[in-house]
C-alpha cells in the first residue's frame, strides 16, 4: 500500500511540472496541490478559491484606508490580489486633485511661478526696484505737450444743494463740541467759491432757532472766522442777505428781527462788520422788520457806550457759568415764583439755565427757603412748584433725591438758625410723600431731632429743674 500510494504522489507532481513547462514556457514549480494542506486538514480546489477571495478583500481594504493623497502613488493590487508598492498611478479623488498643487506631468523642480514675481496683488519679486521709463518718442500716445505737466487734486465748488448738506451737520456739531478751530479746519478743506458769504446766514439762521448758549456760540464763530476763512465783505454779504428774508424767518421765529439786531450790534462789537453798516440803511429800508432789527443794533450800540457788555449779550450757557452765579440766579427765580405763582414761568427759566446735572441745588434752596419761612403760603407753593417740575420730568429722580438728602445732611446747622427746622422738615417730607414726589425710601431717611425728657426715667418721676 505503502508503495502504490508513493507511485500516485510521484504521478501527480510529474502532471504539475509537466503543465508549469507547457503554459510559461519555463520549468516553474507549481504549488497546486502542496497548499492543499492547511492545518493538516485538506481543502478541495473549491476552498482554496474561497480563501485567495478573502485575502484580496483583505488587501483592498487596508489600501482603502490610505489618504486620498497617497492612493496615487502608494501601494496597489496586482492581477493575483498581490500588493505591489511603489507603483504610480495617477490620482483618481476629486479631493487629492484639489490639494495637490504639485504639477500632474512631473514636470518642473516645484519652485513658485515667475520666481516669487507671480499671483493675485504682487507687483514684482521682493526686493526688485522700479526705475522711471524712458519715455518714447516713437510711441503714437506720445504727447510732448504733456510732459512738463504738473497734477493736483481739484476739489469742485459746491453748489446751493451740497452747500447746504455739507455745512450744516458742521454747525450742528459746533453746538456740540464749541471748538471754533475744527470748524476752521472742515470749512479750509471745502471748495466754497462762491457760497462763501453763506456761512455766516446759515449759522445765524440755525441758531435763531437754538438756545441762547448757541448763539452766543455763534457769535463766537463768526468772530473766529472773520479773517482766516472769510472776510469783511463776506459778513457783509451774509447780513445783508439776513435782512432781506426777515419776513421768511418771522414765520418760524416770531422774534427774529430783535434777534437778529442782536446779532448785528454783537458783530460791530468785535469788529467783523464796520461800524458805518447800520448807517448805510438809513433812508433806504421799507421793510418793517428790517428797521426793527437795524433800531435794535443801534439801540444796543448805544448803551454800549453807556457801560453795557455787548460780548455777553446772549450769556454764557450751562455749566460754563459759576457755581456762584447759577446759585443766585436760582434763588431770583424761587423768589419771583413765590410773588407771581407762574409755574410755568419757573419751569421755562429753568430749563433756560440748561443745568439739568444742577437741579438738586434747586431742590436745596427751595426746602431750605421753606425752613426759613414763616407763614404756609411759602410751603404749598414750593411743594405745587416741585409736583409740577418732577410731572413735567424738568427735575429728574435722581437730582430730587440729591436735593433731599443734602437738606437731610445740613439740617443740624440749619435747626442752629431756625429751631423748628426739625418739625417743619418731616411736615414737608411727609407732604411730599403723599402728593408722590419723594418714594418711601426717601422719607424714612428724613432725620428727626431726639426726644427731650421732662422726666428722668430714673428718679421716679421726679420732674426735672431745668425748662427745655
Amino acid at each position: 500500500k505503502l508503495v502504490a500510494l508513493q507511485h500516485v504522489w510521484a504521478g501527480d507532481l510529474s502532471d504539475s511540472f509537466a503543465s508549469g513547462d507547457e503554459e510559461n514556457g519555463a520549468p516553474v514549480i507549481a504549488n497546486k496541490n502542496i497548499n492543499n494542506e492547511i492545518n493538516g486538514n485538506w481543502l478541495s480546489s473549491s476552498s482554496n478559491s474561497i480563501h485567495e477571495a478573502r485575502l484580496k478583500a483583505k488587501a483592498k481594504r487596508r489600501l482603502r484606508k490610505n489618504s486620498s493623497r497617497d492612493s496615487g502613488r502608494g501601494d496597489s493590487l496586482s492581477d493575483n490580489g498581490d500588493v505591489v508598492r511603489g507603483t504610480s498611478v495617477a490620482p483618481t479623488s476629486p479631493k487629492s486633485k484639489l490639494l495637490d498643487r504639485k504639477s500632474r506631468l512631473g514636470k518642473g523642480r516645484g519652485l513658485p511661478k515667475k520666481g516669487g514675481a507671480g499671483g493675485k496683488g504682487v507687483w514684482g519679486r521682493s526686493g526688485e526696484v522700479y526705475e522711471p521709463e524712458a519715455v518714447d518718442e516713437k510711441d503714437p500716445n506720445y504727447d510732448e505737450a504733456q510732459e512738463n505737466c504738473v497734477y493736483e487734486t481739484v476739489v469742485p465748488p459746491l453748489d446751493e444743494r451740497d452747500f447746504e448738506k455739507t455745512v450744516t451737520p458742521i454747525v450742528q456739531e459746533y453746538f456740540e463740541h464749541a471748538d471754533t478751530n475744527e470748524v476752521a479746519e472742515l470749512l479750509a478743506e471745502l471748495n466754497l467759491g462762491p457760497m462763501r458769504s453763506e456761512v455766516p446766514s446759515l449759522a445765524v439762521s440755525m441758531a435763531l432757532e437754538a438756545k441762547a448758549s448757541q448763539r452766543e456760540l455763534t457769535s463766537r464763530l463768526l468772530a473766529d472766522l472773520c479773517g482766516s476763512i472769510l472776510s469783511r465783505s463776506d459778513m457783509e454779504k451774509s447780513f445783508d442777505k439776513l435782512l432781506r428774508e426777515l419776513p421768511d424767518l418771522v414765520l418760524d421765529t416770531p422774534g427774529a428781527p430783535q434777534l437778529v439786531g442782536q446779532f448785528i450790534a454783537r458783530a460791530v462789537s468785535d469788529q467783523i462788520l464796520s461800524k458805518s453798516y447800520i448807517e448805510g440803511y438809513k433812508g433806504r429800508v421799507d421793510c418793517e422788520y428790517t428797521r426793527a432789527a437795524l433800531d435794535r443794533a443801534a439801540v444796543l450800540l448805544k448803551m454800549s457806550l453807556g457801560g453795557l457788555r455787548i460780548d455777553n449779550q446772549w450769556g454764557t450757557g450751562g455749566g460754563q457759568r459759576p457755581v456762584t452765579q447759577l446759585i443766585k440766579e436760582m434763588n431770583l427765580l424761587l423768589k419771583e415764583y413765590i410773588l407771581s405763582g407762574d409755574s410755568k414761568e419757573a419751569e421755562r427759566c429753568l430749563r433756560d439755565l440748561e443745568v439739568p446735572h444742577f437741579h438738586h441745588e434747586f431742590v436745596y434752596e427751595a426746602i431750605v427757603m421753606v425752613l426759613e419761612s414763616k407763614g404756609e403760603k411759602t410751603f404749598k407753593m414750593v411743594l405745587q412748584l416741585l409736583k409740577s417740575l418732577s410731572a413735567s420730568s424738568v427735575i429728574t429722580v435722581d437730582q430730587m433725591r440729591r436735593g433731599y438728602g443734602r437738606v437731610y445732611m445740613d439740617i443740624a446747622e440749619i435747626n442752629i438758625d431756625v429751631p423748628r427746622a426739625y418739625f417743619i422738615l418731616e411736615q414737608f417730607v411727609d407732604k411730599s410723600f403723599s402728593m408722590g414726589i419723594i418714594d418711601v425710601k426717601l422719607r424714612d431717611l428724613c432725620p428727626c431731632r431726639g426726644r427731650k425728657r421732662f422726666v428722668s426715667e430714673g428718679d421716679g418721676g421726679v420732674v426735672k429743674v431745668e425748662s427745655y
